[in-house]
């Protein structure tokens, strides 16, 4: 994509040239064209790039805004691209999840959770299985355990597997939600402290297969896990 924006502070050559290196030193941009004359620079970008982005990698004399284009409008399409795999598979899953439940006289809960939880372990384990070795070097770069003990990596894609199936046939419900809440747990204690520090990296939720950027998101989707597991352990208190 590509946007023009008013980019002011600019006077002469050497500000021009300042401005387009660091400019295109912003990740995601390809492309910078900057004219003194017209107060302008157009923008070549993989995907959007926050004008807060922009403005933090150029010096406090230049100010850049938006002329054609809505910021608000493109962040959240942006956000959409950038998550639409994790969106779609939460979708599918639920809809399955209603699907099922549709052919029960009454809504049960515990149920609908355990065929979600099945079918998110399942998936998510199968993007993993799709490249282990990738997986297991992107989670090391931020899980705490699997930073210490590299191999960690490569179990936690089998125990997503396992307690997907253990889900599913609904296996001791007691061990397969005490096993998912300890894991669980584990592992959004890496992503909280990658998303508190504000660190880019990948999120290896979807294993190598997407570039995702670690997020609130990522949180969510763990948090997700332990809040059903939890619930479900509560019913045998």
């Amino acid at each position: 994509m590509t946007h023009t924006y008013q980019l002011t502070g600019m006077t002469c050559s050497s500000c021009e040239d300042k401005v387009k290196k660091a400019l295109k030193l912003v990740e995601n941009i390809t492309n910078v064209e900057v004219s003194k004359e017209n107060n302008t620079a157009t923008i070549t970008m993989d995907k959007h790039v926050a004008l807060s982005d922009l403005q933090n990698a150029l010096e406090s004399k230049y100010q850049i805004s938006t002329i054609n284009h809505n910021e608000t409008i493109e962040q959240t399409r942006s956000w959409l691209e950038t998550y639409k795999p994790i969106l779609l598979i939460f979708f599918y899953i639920s809809l399955v999840t209603g699907l099922i439940q549709s052919k029960n006289h009454h809504f049960d809960l515990m149920e609908a959770m355990r065929h979600f939880m099945a079918g998110f372990f399942l998936v998510f384990s199968f993007f993993k299985m799709l490249n282990l070795k990738g997986f297991a070097e992107s989670y090391m770069m931020y899980d705490v355990l699997a930073k210490k003990i590299p191999a960690w990596g490569y179990v936690y894609a089998f125990i997503e597997l396992g307690l997907g199936i253990a889900y599913l046939l609904n296996f001791n419900p007691l061990i397969t939600n005490s096993a998912t809440f300890i894991v669980m747990n584990i592992s959004i204690i890496g992503v909280l402290q990658s998303v508190l520090n504000k660190k880019k990296i990948q999120c290896a939720c979807l294993g190598a297969v997407f570039n995702l950027p670690m997020s609130t998101v990522t949180i969510i989707e763990d948090g997700l896990m332990i809040m059903m597991s939890l619930i479900m352990l509560l019913t045998f208190l």
